[in-house]
């Protein structure tokens, strides 16, 4: 089966739970960069997918690919289903992105939505840590968060601004060196590292997500002291490189999780 007919597709229309009188964000995390638009948002989104792509076919020469039919990988999807269609609340764009994910065979304990909306999981992160789909959902929620927020949008932006000697004032004389920045940038985003700032944008943006997608908020909480128990062990936290636990990053969490908890309880009676 080929690549391209392994793709999953999400669409608005895929749940019901897009309800209109809580459309108001819960959680506080302020207007994106302006920084972000130095880079074309198109560009980044294409070589992302373009990435994307070669991640799954490399996969799938190594028989690593999660076929379409395994229980791991439709759990994944059901989640997906009912988050996808909150994004556009955070971001526009997204409801023109071709939503996408997959599993991979691998021990890491990782996972990660590209620019565009392309989501990939790794099974270690599932057995490993022995997930719950509220748990699950806080992952998918954090990390679909990064590509709303535009963090790795942001991320390049400063950094080529910052090597060209660009400043804000590029953006009026032309933006076809960034331009091309983003599109050479595909292989750089699965390392990129992303600010404590960030991190904390997508814990609460995370967090409303999978609230309203009718997920216990509570399970925020529970995640990160898994993670936190995992960071002792020695192989595959390639998550946790990215994504460093500790406890002021959970009291973030418990403080912000009853401002979603009635979002989650209003799901949960429909």
């Amino acid at each position: 089966m080929s690549v391209h007919r392994r793709n999953f597709f999400l669409t608005a229309g895929a749940s019901c739970l897009c309800f209109a009188e809580s459309a108001q964000a819960q959680v506080d995390v302020g207007k994106p960069s302006a920084m972000r638009r130095l880079v074309p948002a198109a560009e980044l989104e294409a070589a992302a997918i373009a990435q994307y792509k070669k991640l799954l076919a490399e996969a799938k020469s190594k028989g690593v690919l999660v076929a379409d039919g395994n229980p791991q990988l439709q759990r994944l999807r059901a989640i997906a289903a009912r988050i996808v269609p909150l994004s556009a609340q955070w971001n526009d764009r997204a409801k023109d992105w071709r939503w996408e994910i997959n599993l991979i065979n691998s021990k890491q304990i990782n996972a990660f939505c590209m620019p565009g909306g392309k989501i990939a999981f790794f099974t270690g992160i599932l057995d490993e840590l022995k997930l719950t789909d509220d748990e699950i959902a806080m992952i998918m929620g954090h990390e679909m968060a990064h590509a709303l927020r535009e963090h790795a949008r942001e991320r390049l932006a400063k950094t080529q601004a910052t090597n060209m000697g660009l400043s804000l004032g590029a953006q009026w004389l032309g933006l076809g060196e960034l331009g091309n920045a983003a599109a050479g940038v595909g292989t750089q985003l699965l390392a990129l590292q992303f600010s404590r700032s960030d991190e904390t944008e997508a814990d609460l943006v995370g967090l409303e997500l999978a609230a309203r997608a009718g997920y216990n908020p509570n399970a925020s909480v529970t995640l990160w002291q898994k993670m936190g128990k995992a960071s002792g062990n020695s192989g595959g936290l390639k998550f946790l490189s990215t994504h460093p636990s500790g406890p002021n990053r959970i009291k973030e969490l418990q403080t912000n999780v009853p401002k979603v908890q009635g979002l989650y309880e209003k799901t949960r009676q429909r």
